[in-house]
Parts: structure tokens; sequence; C-alpha cells
């Protein structure tokens, strides 16, 4: 995940000057659509969850507990990162909501100063990355062992994209990273305005 940050810092801090005419010129008409459709598809990750909550019922406070634990480091992570790259206040807080799917971190974005642009590439990118990359770091990281932690991890980190690629893999997988993406949604929701307010 640190490696999949500096990456898009770094292509934050490239494109900051010209990536918000370039989008709106090239794709804001055919992206509003796109995003158009992210609400319900992000509403729709109650239909797995409802199927396997037996297994969210049993391990809720691990599931819980990893996904706090883990969006507060991406943070902090995102933080320093920007920071030692000489990243602006707005590159900063365009990055910061990048945890949480489009449809979340888009408005979160905006309300923080953010460049929504920015926070749109960053989501889309991790999407791009995790989808592309999900297999072989499944096996790299030895993570068929244990669906849970490969669910919550695809979700986390590949949001929307990342819990289809899931699905795929299995049904708890497909659950853990649809509770992942709900769940980074909420902590985003509330941690991100918060984080912002201390740095800026």
């Amino acid at each position: 995940m640190v490696l999949g940050i500096t990456l898009l810092v770094l292509l934050a801090k490239f494109f900051q000057q010209n990536v918000t005419q370039f989008y709106t010129q090239a794709y804001k008409p055919g992206g509003d659509l796109v995003f158009w459709f992210l609400n319900p598809a992000t509403i729709a990750f109650a239909i797995p969850l409802y199927k396997r909550n037996d297994v969210i019922k049993k391990y809720w406070k691990e599931i819980l507990a990893g996904l706090l634990v883990g969006t507060t480091l991406s943070l902090f992570a995102i933080v320093l990162i920007s920071k030692l790259l000489g990243l602006s206040q707005t590159g900063i807080a365009s990055m910061l909501p990048q945890a949480a799917t489009t449809a979340i971190a888009l408005p979160i974005s905006s309300a923080i100063g953010g460049n929504s642009a920015i926070t749109a590439m960053a989501c889309i990118l991790n999407a791009v990355i995790i989808y592309a990359l999900g297999d072989w770091l499944v096996r790299f990281f030895h993570l068929n062992s244990d669906p849970i932690g490969t669910g919550l991890g695809l979700g986390t980190s590949g949001h929307t994209i990342g819990s289809a690629f899931a699905l795929k893999l299995g049904s708890v997988q497909g659950s853990m990273a649809a509770i992942a993406v709900v769940v980074i949604g909420v902590v985003v929701d509330a941690v991100v305005p918060l984080v912002s307010r201390l740095l800026f």
C-alpha cells in the first residue's frame, strides 16, 4: 500500500498544475455519467454483506479493529509522504480521502479544500492497480489461506473494483471486501475532516 500511495503522491505532484484543466476538458463529461453509477454500486455492497453475515457476526471485532488501525496508519503515511515530496496544502487535501471509494472521497476532498480531479485519479488508480495485480499480490503474500484477510485487503485498497475482484475469489472474500468499503468510507468521512483541520 505504501508503494501505491507514493506513486499517487508523485503523480499528483507532477500533474498538479495541469490536471484540473485536462480532467475537465477531456474526461468530466463522460466521467459524470460513470460517477452517477458509483452511488448505487456502493449501496449494492449490502447484498454480499447480507449473504455472509455469519462471518461478520463471528469476527466483527477483529474486522473493525483491523480496518480502523489500517485506515489510521494509511492517513499518516499519506501525510508523511506528501510532505516529504513537498506537496502543497491542496495536494495533501486531495490525497487524504483516497482510502475511501470514489463516491465518498470526492465530496470529502471538495469539503476540505482538495482538488476532486486529483482525488478521483488517486481512487481510480488504486483500484486499477489492485485489479491488475490482485492475483499476483494474493499469491505473493500467501493470502489464499485467509479469505477474511484477503477480502479486507482487496476491499480496503481496491475499493469497488477490488471488491469485484474479491467476489471472483469467493463469497467470504466478497463479503469482507464489501464491509471494508463501507467501514473505510465511514472512517474516512469522520476522520479526514478532523485530520485536515489539524494539518491546515
